[in-house]
């Protein structure tokens, strides 16, 4: 995905968690979004999890925050250890269980963790991929919400 790129639309979960399953329609207008890619066999992304549950906590009127559970390998397929990591971690937001890559082939997605940012609107404002670079979303994500 590019700069100012459409939001996708969100199909082909296996299973959500946390909500009876969202459309694009449901997030476009009403507040930014952030989606974060992750997997249960990615340490990196369990050590970025708190944060993005800050960053949901934070922004919770002017900012939806969906994960998207992206299977690395086979063990990562196993929907009740995703669930269990999810509950574990406090994951409270909506989780898109993505077992045949549709969504994370939509967002053109090869990395855990990776983030994207959209505006009110569904288009692309930031993207990352890499733990390393979460002060860099929160200063991103502001920008989009006007902060």
């Amino acid at each position: 995905m590019r700069i100012r790129d459409d939001m996708p639309e969100l199909e082909g979960a296996a299973v959500w968690y946390n909500s009876d399953g969202l459309k694009r329609a449901d997030l476009i207008g009403k507040k930014a979004t952030l989606f974060h890619f992750w997997s249960v066999s990615c340490e990196l992304c369990k050590k970025g999890i708190p944060r993005m549950n800050q960053l949901r906590d934070t922004y919770k009127d002017e900012l939806h925050v969906i994960a998207v559970h992206m299977p690395r390998s086979k063990k990562d397929l196993d929907v009740e250890q995703v669930l269990t990591v999810a509950k574990e971690y406090n994951m409270t937001q909506p989780v898109f269980v993505d077992q045949d890559h549709i969504l994370t082939d939509a967002f053109d997605n090869d990395y855990v963790p990776a983030y994207y940012v959209f505006d009110q609107q569904g288009q692309l404002r930031h993207r990352q991929a890499g733990g390393g670079g979460l002060s860099m979303l929160e200063k991103r994500l502001k920008r989009v919400l006007d902060k």
